[in-house]
């Protein structure tokens, strides 16, 4: 075990955190936990001012080296090729991978969703994911076997890996076959000291949803009586980057104000 210095649990200093769709709402909340900590941010987004404006507010919230890149995640080419830079630019070394891109959508019904949206779902959320992780993979494999071993992927999921809904097929979909590449990942890279996780957050107000029923509904719905913000997801990521979780790998961790605690 990593011998950890009192006072510096989740100290990021010298670590490098990539984080897919970290260019807003949820993805920027984890990078922001990490920069925090001073670790060096790689975002990928698919809107160059978006990502611009996340640079700032990243190098703002303490991280000593932000980079962006437009990528698209459902290509894999684009992962690929991107990935390879993000390393050489981190000085050959990533020390986190956050696999976040991703959309929401529903549909009035199953018979209602088009194969196309269908496909694009799978596309964005899970063979993006599988894109991502595999290059992760690929990575912190070689440096184990070069005698520097460890590192943390966190896979963003939902509460839709815990149940369906109306609606919401595609999606709950994308989300549960990611929760398989992550328990798989888990199994297969624990012996080269890497950790997998998932987190599932509840309702977070990122700005995409703009409907005050929802709002109530969901403040109303959890336990804490409030709706979650991207704030609320920083400080689970700066943990599972951390040398402080190096004994946690194969869970889904639930920031979701205790909407899965009462069911009843």
């Amino acid at each position: 075990m990593t011998a950890i210095r009192a006072g510096s649990l989740f100290d990021l200093t010298g670590k490098t955190a990539l984080v897919t769709g970290g260019n807003g709402g949820v993805g920027l909340g984890y990078a922001a936990g990490m920069a925090r900590q001073g670790a060096n941010i790689v975002i990928w987004g698919r809107n160059e001012g978006k990502n611009r404006e996340a640079e700032a507010e990243l190098r703002e919230a303490g991280s000593p080296n932000v980079y962006s890149h437009c990528v698209d995640v459902s290509l894999e080419r684009e992962v690929e090729e991107a990935f390879a830079e993000a390393v050489k630019l981190s000085g050959g070394c990533i020390d986190c991978v956050v696999s976040n891109a991703g959309y929401g959508a529903s549909f009035p019904s199953i018979v209602d969703i088009p194969t196309v949206e269908w496909q694009h779902m799978l596309d964005v959320h899970l063979n993006g994911g599988f894109y991502l992780v595999r290059a992760a993979a690929g990575h912190m494999k070689a440096r184990a076997d070069a005698g520097n071993p460890g590192g943390s992927i966190l896979i963003c999921g939902s509460l839709s890996v815990f149940g369906g809904g109306p609606g919401m097929m595609a999606y709950s979909a994308a989300k549960s076959g990611l929760l398989g590449i992550m328990r798989s990942a888990a199994a297969e890279l624990a012996q080269y000291g890497v950790r997998v996780n998932m987190v599932a957050p509840g309702y977070i107000k990122t700005g995409i949803v703009d409907d005050p029923a929802i709002d109530a509904f969901s403040a109303q719905r959890a336990p804490l009586k409030r709706v979650g913000t991207p704030a609320d997801l920083e400080a689970i990521a700066a943990y599972l980057a951390s040398d402080g979780a190096s004994f946690h790998t194969g869970d889904i961790i639930t920031i979701d104000g205790g909407w899965m605690a009462a069911l009843f």
